[in-house]
């Protein structure tokens, strides 16, 4: 990590490894706009009422096993991931959630902080299409208590996300 970088990364509260991945994607400007809150956002509706926006304004970065490998599954935070869905998507026998050690294996970062993209290792990412119908979305920063703000369209190219319906339907 370049000194401003690094620089930039202690002020914003992203974890290191994420301001990093910023910085790596061309993307310095978002360390900036990283907002920190005392309590903690781990869930969806934690971070909107945070941040003061909808529900489904939030992103939530999920990890599944499909076939036992790992595959991040990127939804709004009103939704919820339908894992047959997720099954057909992927072509896979078995999709199931998986276990914080795998999370945390995977991706560097504890669940509730989870970021979508800068993880540890590479995996699928599937992108829920109901992440487009908003100008600006918000995701874990790698901290429970950090969050930035991105283009659905944007988040979707830097995560290296597959565009899918996964999302549960109603009724």
């Amino acid at each position: 990590m370049t000194t401003t970088a690094a620089t930039d990364a202690e002020g914003s509260g992203a974890h290191p490894r994420f301001a990093e991945a910023l910085s790596d994607e061309g993307l310095e400007a978002l360390l900036r706009r990283v907002r920190r809150f005392p309590e903690a956002t781990r869930t969806a509706a934690e971070a909107a009422a945070a941040i003061g926006c909808e529900l489904s304004q939030i992103c939530k970065s999920l990890i599944f096993a499909a076939d036992g490998v790992p595959v991040l599954v990127l939804m709004d935070g009103a939704s919820r991931v339908d894992v047959e869905r997720v099954r057909e998507a992927l072509g896979a026998r078995k999709v199931t959630r998986a276990d914080a050690g795998v999370v945390r294996e995977t991706t560097g970062y504890a669940i509730g902080g989870v970021p979508p993209f800068g993880h540890r290792t590479r995996t699928t990412v599937l992108a829920d299409r109901g992440l487009l119908a908003h100008s600006e979305v918000w995701a874990a920063a790698g901290d429970p208590h950090a969050v930035f703000p991105i283009a659905p369209d944007a988040l979707v190219a830097h995560a290296g996300a597959t565009l899918v319906d996964v999302r549960e339907r109603t009724s």
